[in-house]
């Protein structure tokens, strides 16, 4: 195979990658939402977390102000943040607002989705629907990719939940 060929060949996935992508995204009003995923949770746990990435394409503020689903008896909007020293986490009462033209990223470490009660296992490769609930966005059910125990972010972020298998990979 000639250099163009390889390099239109490279091109052709690439363009492919981005498609699917893009059909991850989910648009409520003015809020586009992605990158949505959970970990999996050991037998018998009864709190989860749920993580993602919501982009407000929009001129005004809107707001997550909680969520759903059959999975777990209450869905809650999180921080982890610093004080004294000491890392604590909190509901936020009023919700997480997404200003315009901002992006909002809800990840380990800091705002999360809190799935209480849960009444099963969370488990790798599942799909976890949760609806999401937005002051002026509405409702919105969005399937979050149920990763690895110890995964750092989604799968498509990283190649593999946060871990790259250089065994899998073709170096020629």
């Amino acid at each position: 195979m000639n250099k163009l060929n390889r390099v239109l060949l490279a091109l052709a996935f690439m363009c492919l990658g981005a498609s699917f992508a893009i059909a991850d995204e989910i648009k409520a009003g003015d809020l586009v939402i992605n990158q949505a995923w959970s970990r999996a949770t050991p037998k018998g746990a009864k709190t989860g977390g749920g993580y993602l990435t919501i982009e407000n394409k929009g001129s005004m503020p809107d707001r997550l102000i909680g969520g759903s689903s059959d999975v777990a008896g209450k869905v809650e909007i999180h921080e982890m943040a610093m004080s004294n020293g000491v890392m604590k986490m909190r509901p936020l009462q009023n919700g997480l607002e997404i200003d315009p033209g901002k992006t909002v990223k809800i990840a380990p470490g800091g705002y999360h989705m809190m799935l209480m009660d849960l009444k099963s296992q969370l488990k790798q490769g599942d799909k976890l629907p949760i609806t999401l609930e937005f002051e002026k966005a509405g409702k919105v059910t969005v399937s979050f990719d149920v990763e690895g125990i110890g995964a750092q972010g989604p799968a498509g972020a990283s190649g593999m939940g946060g871990k790259m298998d250089m065994k899998k990979m073709d170096m020629k």
